[in-house]
């Protein structure tokens, strides 16, 4: 009898961001060591001939695909949306040699981890699914994105 079974990895990365037109602190320039868990969820394999049996998916597989497609991208970086007038501040902030991501949104954690599970879906091998996404933005403060809700 087959189960389905759900695996999940966390990553930790440090960015900055701001928040344009926010009424409050978050309009400045602050950072957060941010914790990410993603959760996919699909069949283990079933072959006693493949190096990989009984897992769904290796961890350092999972791991390769976020590191390369999101941690590597944003740690030790400022998230800014292009479409405030913070482009100057990112043009400013590239010129002078930062780490600097531009996106089409505003960066609360919520858009965040919407943006990541797009990112991460299209990386995933056909036969695993993303089951959910947990982003931590403080200790006590997080979003969380489930495919079954979408």
């Amino acid at each position: 009898m087959k189960s389905k079974i759900r695996i999940t990895k966390q990553f930790k990365f440090e960015t900055a961001h701001a928040l344009y037109g926010y009424d409050g602190l978050c309009k400045n320039v602050h950072g957060h060591s941010y914790k990410l868990d993603v959760t996919v969820i699909g069949y283990p394999i079933d072959d006693i001939n493949h190096t990989k049996n009984g897992m769904l998916i290796d961890f350092s597989e999972l791991k390769k695909i976020v590191k390369k497609k999101i941690i590597s991208v944003l740690d030790h970086s400022i998230i800014l949306n292009v479409k405030s007038p913070y482009k100057d501040l990112a043009d400013d902030l590239e010129e002078k040699g930062h780490k600097v991501v531009r996106v089409n949104y505003q960066p609360t954690c919520e858009l965040m981890i919407v943006d990541f599970s797009k990112i991460i879906s299209d990386e995933l091998p056909s036969n695993i699914k993303l089951y959910s996404l947990k982003l931590r933005e403080t200790e006590t403060s997080f979003s969380e994105w489930y495919a079954q809700d979408n």
